[in-house]
């Protein structure tokens, strides 16, 4: 039943575009306008959203910006979570908020090191740590017991590499697209690379998320929402994504075009959106047994509570049949 209501209002949302305006919804990222935000820029450049009934706006996030906190508001219907973490504490605390689609397969979190300080994961326990606070209480609780790292081994991150770049015995954490980049830039030489989702940390990051509300009320507006959001990522990632990158340079002036082309290269080299089952089942797919797995290795190591209902995290319901496959060029 509900799947012949979301066909039957998906058809009347796409029929009303003729007649009447577009639905306006909004959308809030997690940070500034980047490449790791591009699919949902290119669907707005060239009207994927549009095609079946909807005006989208983005709302850039940022440091002084709380884009969920909105959307519980209800300022904005939409939201770009960062990973399954945050969608287990909002169940722990009673609020509604639930992922529709995992953009991001694979987490973008490194560990960089020195050229040959470290050749595999495992040489990285003979390293120093940078580590932040934030990384340190969750992914670096499971390098402990995954793998036996050391909290004595750790030293907070200041978001600064100095200190990084001065010692080749430091190893220190990073976002696949960023600080691998400046150290090349700033230090003139290429890091190692390790993405701590091929170690086996295995949340997807990168959802869209919403109130459960919204999927209750208006499933046809969260179906051409995701539906959207999946083609604009096939078509950033294997087309012309040219529109998309003046809207996001637009958003953000210090976002240049180097860095969204090195950005956009590793996520494809890495397979942090197309990877995985995306392969199989589209971009933006949920797994209940991807999202389980992820929450057991949490609860194992203490970082959240055995008793989340961690089901009603996600709603699979509108990802995994394959939309946009066709786009994918190469």
């Amino acid at each position: 039943m509900k799947t012949v209501f979301l066909a039957a209002g998906i058809a009347a949302l796409t029929a009303s575009t003729s007649a009447f305006a577009l639905e306006k919804v909004a959308f809030g990222t997690n940070w500034l306008a980047q490449a790791e935000h591009g699919g949902f820029y290119q669907s707005v450049a060239d009207g994927t959203y549009e095609a079946c009934g909807l005006e989208v706006e983005i709302v850039p996030g940022g440091p002084q910006v709380n884009n969920r906190a909105l959307m519980l508001a209800g300022k904005l219907q939409f939201h770009m979570g960062g990973d399954m973490l945050q969608a287990f504490s909002a169940v722990e605390q009673n609020i509604p908020v639930v992922a529709v689609a995992a953009i991001f397969q694979k987490h973008p979190q490194v560990i960089l090191a020195h050229p040959g300080e470290a050749e595999t994961w495992e040489d990285l326990k003979n390293l120093t740590l940078l580590i932040g606070d934030n990384g340190f209480q969750s992914y670096y609780q499971w390098m402990i017991a995954a793998y036996g790292f050391t909290a004595e081994q750790r030293e907070p991150y200041t978001f600064n590499p100095a200190p990084f770049i001065a010692d080749p015995k430091k190893g220190m954490q990073g976002y696949l697209s960023s600080e691998p980049y400046v150290v090349e830039k700033e230090a003139g030489f290429t890091p190692a690379v390790f993405l701590i989702a091929d170690a086996g940390y295995s949340t997807y990051a990168t959802t869209i998320e919403t109130m459960a509300d919204t999927i209750k009320n208006k499933p046809e507006v969260v179906k051409c929402f995701v539906d959207g959001s999946i083609k604009g990522w096939y078509t950033y990632l294997y087309g012309d994504r040219s529109g998309a990158d003046e809207l996001i340079k637009a958003d953000n002036p210090e976002m240049t075009d180097d860095k969204i082309d090195y950005a956009v290269e590793k996520m494809k080299e890495y397979g942090i959106v197309d990877s995985g089952d995306a392969l199989e089942m589209g971009i933006g797919v949920i797994t209940p047994e991807k999202v389980k797995d992820f929450y057991d290795k949490m609860v194992e190591v203490g970082v959240v509570g055995g008793n989340i209902d961690w089901e009603a995290t996600f709603d699979a319901e509108f990802v995994g049949d394959g939309v946009g496959m066709d786009l994918k060029k190469d």
